[in-house]
């Protein structure tokens, strides 16, 4: 059985993700009204992998013998100014992920919790390439400058992601 702190901690992260998968679907939105559909579909299949995160928390707490409490959350941001502010904005967003597993996995460590430490280190990983990935579309978004053509093949590119939840 969890420490009822690390049980705080692990249902205050779940709540986390589903707030990210919050603020990507109203990124989306924004990309939406702006006529972006291949934007917009990377940030509502980036919403639904962040819906998939704050489950396998669920999954976790309850399968240690917890409960797993849903909470209310803060509105997302719902302005932006460019697609590249969308980008920057999210990739600042995933540092804040990345310190609250990074906190997770301190306290699963200083506990000795070590289903909960080989748990997390799933969530480390995962947020490495989280951030990197927004990380190379800010470079490439930079890069387009203001090149219509470049800029409507990315839209392009990114209306082909997709999300398979790994095994």
């Amino acid at each position: 059985m969890l420490s009822k702190k690390l049980t705080e901690a692990l249902n205050e992260q779940m709540n986390y993700e589903f707030y990210s998968a919050h603020v990507y679907l109203a990124t989306a939105a924004y990309c939406s009204a702006e006529s972006l559909d291949g934007f917009a579909n990377f940030f509502l299949v980036q919403s639904v992998e962040e819906r998939f995160h704050a489950m396998k928390f669920y999954n976790f707490i309850n399968d240690m013998g917890d409960r797993a409490e849903i909470s209310g959350m803060d509105h997302p941001s719902n302005t932006f100014n460019s697609v590249l502010e969308t980008f920057e904005k999210s990739l600042e967003h995933e540092k804040e992920v990345t310190r609250r597993i990074y906190h997770l996995a301190d306290l699963a460590m200083d506990e000795r919790e070590h289903a909960t430490m080989t748990f997390l280190n799933w969530f480390i990983e995962e947020q490495v390439e989280e951030e990197a990935s927004f990380d190379t579309l800010i470079q490439r978004l930079k890069r387009i400058g203001e090149d219509k053509n470049a800029f409507e093949m990315l839209d392009s590119e990114l209306a082909k992601r997709t999300f398979t939840p790994p095994e």
